[in-house]
């Protein structure tokens, strides 16, 4: 079979299971299948029996709500291919926009001491870390299945990577860090009913829910930051898009000064920045 033929009858496939994307799923699925990147399938002669059989299994796992991020072991981020799978939550799109922020921001430092909490795959430290030179990394991660994948992705780069709570993390950096930044558990528990089956069943728990109100993580989150960060210091965290306002006065209360909110590549808003004054 062709190529071309295999890809779009998987993507019939899995248009007919609901799949949001059916076209580039099939597409990155063959893709891994025949080991190569999704840009080269067009120099791919042909699919094997082997192959083909390979494909469909997959397919039909996919259709059954397993993230083909978990399929294939990898999840791309700006310009990074991470290792993901069960126990660590998949790093979104939305999360780009924020680190684009903090990557700006770097930029005007001399110093670039950085901290990620609540960190899973260490999608933001990855990209920091490639993305900018001069930068000291440090990651802190409480859940151990998760802060596997996490040492995996950031064994290339030079960095404190820490099993833990954040609450009490990094007590010999207070005062000293940069920029703090995070993805942390925000989803309100009232809305587990609600989210798809591919997101509650394969992303873990402790990586989405925070709480009846998904503000649990980021009331300890606020304290954290405050006390690590150097006076004129920035932490920049991402929140559910129903919390906004409840995330400016969580940063306002805690002694933040130019609390500001974000909005994602849709437009929602997605993610607070805040400088600890400095005075």
């Amino acid at each position: 079979m062709r190529v071309s033929e295999a890809a779009y009858e998987l993507a019939v496939r899995l248009a007919k299971t609901g799949s949001p994307s059916p076209g580039p799923e099939a597409r990155t699925i063959v893709a891994h299948v025949l080991g190569v990147e999704v840009s080269r399938l067009i120099t791919v002669d042909g699919v094997t029996p082997e192959q083909q059989r390979l494909i469909n299994e997959l397919g039909e796992r996919r259709a059954a709500g397993v993230p083909v991020q978990h399929l294939t072991g990898t999840a791309y981020f700006r310009h990074e291919i991470l290792s993901v799978g069960p126990g660590v939550f998949i790093p979104r799109p939305e999360t780009e926009v924020m680190v684009g922020w903090a990557l700006d921001r770097l930029a005007e430092r001399d110093s670039r001491v950085v901290v990620e909490l609540c960190a899973g795959s260490g999608a933001i430290s990855a990209a920091i870390g490639s993305e900018i030179g001069g930068v000291r990394l440090h990651a802190v991660e409480l859940d151990p299945a998760a802060y596997r994948y996490l040492a995996s992705n950031l064994e290339d780069y030079d960095a404190d990577l820490r099993l833990g709570d954040m609450a009490d993390a990094f007590g010999d950096l207070d005062g000293t860090v940069d920029l703090v930044i995070a993805n942390p558990p925000y989803v309100p528990e009232t809305m587990r009913p609600f989210l798809p089956s591919d997101v509650v069943d394969h992303d873990p728990s402790i990586a989405l829910f925070s709480g009846p109100d998904g503000l649990d993580a980021l009331r300890v989150l606020v304290g954290v930051a405050h006390r690590l960060l150097v006076p004129g210091g920035l932490v920049a965290s991402e929140h559910d898009e129903s919390h906004p306002d409840a995330v400016v006065e969580l940063f306002t209360a805690a002694g933040f000064s130019d609390v500001t909110p974000h909005a994602d590549l849709t437009g929602r808003a997605r993610f607070v920045t805040a400088v600890k004054p400095l005075g």
